[in-house]
């Protein structure tokens, strides 16, 4: 019966169970931070993202579903393609008036509040 006398400061296997406890806690610990991640792809929530907002290198990353999107900065103001229409003005109380670069007189209201 030595197996039973010997001390278990000696035995090697302690250790070893001390240590699977330990990485287990990390696992767990990795698991709850996944779950909590706002881009996790098994929530159903629409999130949009902003790293490194107004700088040339931003990213806009837009989770709707379980789709998701990254659109890069190019770091060019003004960039991309079409025309001017027009001008928008803002009116005292709020609303905007657009008026468009052709010389109708159509205008087109939108009441808005600040």
């Amino acid at each position: 019966m030595r197996f039973l006398d010997e001390d278990e400061e000696l035995n090697p296997i302690v250790s070893a169970v001390n240590l699977v406890d330990v990485f287990l806690v990390i696992i767990a610990a990795l698991l709850i931070a996944l779950a909590q991640n706002p881009l996790n792809t098994f929530s159903s929530d629409d999130v949009t993202v902003v790293k490194n907002a107004g700088k040339p290198n931003m990213e806009v990353i837009v989770k709707k579903g379980k789709e998701i999107k990254q659109y890069k900065s190019t770091g060019e103001v003004g960039s991309g393609e079409g025309m001017r229409a027009g001008v928008a003005y803002t009116m005292a109380d709020g609303s905007f008036v657009y008026v468009p670069e052709d010389g109708t007189s159509s205008s087109k209201q939108n009441s808005t509040s600040k």
